[in-house]
């Protein structure tokens, strides 16, 4: 198996936390410019549109064979048709997963043949008005965000430690900051449904499961979170207008006018593409990114202007989170 050269760039530790040279509106390409992952395989859930399709394309480009993993194949196909020849890229593929649907995970998981270098748990919804529930009983966002990926991370458990250098990246968010995961009511059958409180609580749970992942670390098989940063992607498909407004991204007529601070999908991408594949995070398990650095960590009550909770970085929360997920998916 190719192994993933080094580059001249290096990282530095900023205290305990590790910094690299990249700013915060650095692309995806830009963060693995030089880096030949030809040989490497990859899996980019949720990969269709958005940063994920970014995500998608910085690896093919970077030579890596990636399969885009969708609960709609044919949204997919666009990004086939673009590597389909293009000299240099690796190839692009499209398979069938509903994260929210064991049986489909099961699926894509026995369906998969071989070793998988990187598995990018990208797909995700947010902030679904009412509380829907999946054939299992579990709120939605929780069975997408982070059961079904952690289902998906257990199912191909076997591939990853045959890479003999695996990475784990999982998307989450900085709405996890204020929401710890509620071991006693997490699908909402009792407290009130707040599609925030429950957005934070999957992406709570999206942290802990890498942390959770330190387990794996015998089988050289890393895990590390993200906060992707402000981009409008279809994310925000289930917020009415007058939201989008009060978040000062819409106009009075209906465009979308993205804040100076936003990213666009080619930024959002750069940091999961920076824990896929840049030999500057090598090693490095169980942390949290945003901007393409290493975030700090803040308390629940510091406020929502970065960095990431205590409560997602426990261990004890992650073991815990673990073995309440190992006995959910195990239905």
């Amino acid at each position: 198996m190719t192994t993933i050269p080094r580059v001249e760039r290096r990282s530095e530790n900023a205290g305990s936390r590790l910094t690299t040279p990249f700013q915060s509106h650095a692309t995806a390409v830009e963060v693995i410019d030089g880096v030949d992952l030809t040989g490497r395989r990859a899996v980019v859930t949720g990969g269709a549109s958005g940063i994920g399709a970014e995500t998608v394309r910085a690896l093919a480009l970077a030579g890596a064979e990636v399969t885009v993993a969708v609960r709609r194949p044919a949204l997919a196909e666009t990004l086939v048709q673009e590597f389909a020849d293009l000299a240099g890229a690796g190839p692009v593929r499209v398979a069938p997963l509903d994260l929210a649907d064991l049986s489909s995970v099961d699926s894509f998981a026995r369906a998969w043949q071989g070793p998988l270098d990187i598995l990018v748990a990208n797909a995700g919804i947010m902030a679904l008005p009412a509380r829907t529930v999946t054939d299992a009983g579990w709120e939605m966002q929780l069975a997408t965000n982070f059961l079904g990926h952690f289902a998906l991370a257990t199912g191909v458990h076997d591939s990853l430690r045959e890479a003999g250098s695996a990475r784990i990246v999982v998307v989450s968010s900085g709405a996890h900051l204020k929401v710890p995961f509620d071991f006693d009511d997490p699908h909402f059958e009792t407290r009130p449904y707040d599609p925030w409180v429950a957005y934070g609580q999957s992406k709570s749970a999206d942290v802990l499961l890498t942390v959770g992942a330190r387990r794996w670390a015998a089988d050289k098989i890393t895990a590390n979170a993200l906060n992707p940063g402000f981009i409008l992607t279809n994310l925000q498909r289930h917020l009415d207008d007058d939201t989008m407004r009060a978040f000062g991204v819409m106009d009075g007529d209906g465009n979308l006018t993205p804040l100076p601070y936003y990213k666009t999908p080619a930024q959002g991408a750069a940091t999961s593409v920076l824990l896929a594949a840049s030999p500057l995070v090598d090693g490095v398990t169980g942390r949290y990114f945003e901007d393409n650095q290493e975030a700090r960590t803040v308390q629940g009550d510091e406020g929502p202007h970065g960095g990431v909770a205590a409560h997602a970085l426990d261990p004890k929360a992650a073991d815990r989170l673990w073995e309440y997920a190992a006995a959910a998916v195990r239905l």
